[in-house]
């Protein structure tokens, strides 16, 4: 894979997200809008893991006090949509109640991408130097590699505790995606390709 900037790795991981709501949305059937909505979930809770445990700490250290209250507020967005993607869980996908909450939890992230990149990526660039930004990058993939793929309201959202947290849940939440449908790889990348990603 080329060499992305953290930004850059940040930002495709937006549009895959956006893309997997996309798909939920324009699913047929219920079975399909099951695969599309544990895809989504997967990557949300992959991504928000990451950046808790790699993006986060690097508002702080380079950004200030700016970079807490950054760091501080996201991780409130995160703690949301993990409430809600946890809610969602627990309800039938093709009943009006699993479609609002999914759609509420769209809604709070879409928000809280278009903060991320309007506002705190672009600041955090600015501070790091390009290696640093390529080695983040790198730290941030490997970190979703072994992150939880599935929402944990309740875990800490801060490292090392978070670390922790993620390592322990994760066996189950890989134990729950063996049961549960995704769509196939083939259908994944066919969405990316069409939407260009």
């Amino acid at each position: 894979m080329a060499t992305r900037t953290l930004k850059e790795a940040i930002m495709h991981d937006h549009r895959e997200i956006e893309l997997f709501y996309d798909q939920y949305k324009k699913a047929a059937d219920a079975e399909n809008r099951a695969k599309w909505s544990n895809q989504y979930t997967w990557e949300v809770a992959r991504h928000s893991v990451s950046e808790e445990i790699v993006v986060y700490p690097l508002f702080e250290k380079k950004l200030g006090d700016e970079g807490k209250e950054m760091a501080d507020k996201d991780r409130a967005d995160h703690r949301e949509v993990k409430t809600l993607l946890a809610r969602v869980e627990s309800l039938s996908v093709g009943t009006p109640e699993h479609e609002n909450a999914l759609s509420k939890v769209n809604d709070v992230l879409t928000e809280h991408i278009r903060s991320e990149e309007k506002h705190d990526l672009p600041l955090l660039e600015s501070k790091l130097q390009t290696e640093e930004s390529y080695n983040a990058e790198r730290e941030f993939q490997r970190t979703k590699a072994l992150a939880p793929t599935r929402p944990h309201p309740s875990a800490p959202d801060k490292p090392p505790y978070e670390t922790l947290a993620g390592f322990l849940a994760l066996p189950m939440d890989k134990i729950k995606d063996l049961f549960s449908k995704f769509p196939k790889e083939e259908e994944v990348k066919a969405a990316k390709a069409k939407a260009g990603i």
